[in-house]
């Protein structure tokens, strides 16, 4: 059965693991731009942990799943070029990889975070063609363009309730 729940500092190993085999994968699927060596990393589980916002999704006990959920204002979302529907509250997926080993991951990250917060914001790089596609099949609209701290460009998305 999988179980999703908030991630502890000591799970910041196994995201890590998580991250690497996800920049792998974005990597063989030609996105050589998103997510460096140094981010997502260690630093950001062990601060999304102390936030209450990080989360690991596993099966019989084994993590295979990362991300963080954050509800409220998100400073790269402020500005954008085009338009976000609703100004309603939101919360913001972040940082969701996975090691491969299951399918519908954004699936169960997307109905869980819905649970808390009905209206999802996310973005994803141009070049993240299989994010892209999942967004869209889960009902996710496209908004524009926000830019993240270090100026690069980010597709923007949302699902309202």
């Amino acid at each position: 059965m999988i179980e999703i729940r908030k991630a502890e500092k000591t799970d910041a190993k196994e995201a890590e693991r998580i991250f690497k085999s996800a920049r792998l994968f974005m990597r063989q699927n030609g996105n050589y731009i998103q997510w460096n060596s140094v981010y997502p990393s260690a630093e950001n589980v062990l601060a999304d942990a102390e936030n209450g916002v990080g989360y690991v999704m596993s099966e019989d006990g084994k993590i295979f799943a990362y991300f963080a959920f954050i509800i409220g204002e998100d400073p790269t979302y402020t500005y954008i070029e085009g338009k976000w529907p609703s100004s309603d509250t939101y919360g913001t997926i972040h940082r969701i990889a996975s090691d491969g080993t299951h399918k519908g991951v954004l699936q169960l990250c997307v109905d869980y975070c819905r649970k808390i917060c009905p209206h999802i914001r996310i973005d994803t790089h141009e070049k993240n063609q299989t994010m892209r596609n999942a967004l869209t099949r889960l009902g996710f609209s496209y908004c524009g363009t926000i830019y993240i701290e270090d100026g690069t460009p980010r597709m923007a998305f949302c699902l309202l309730p």
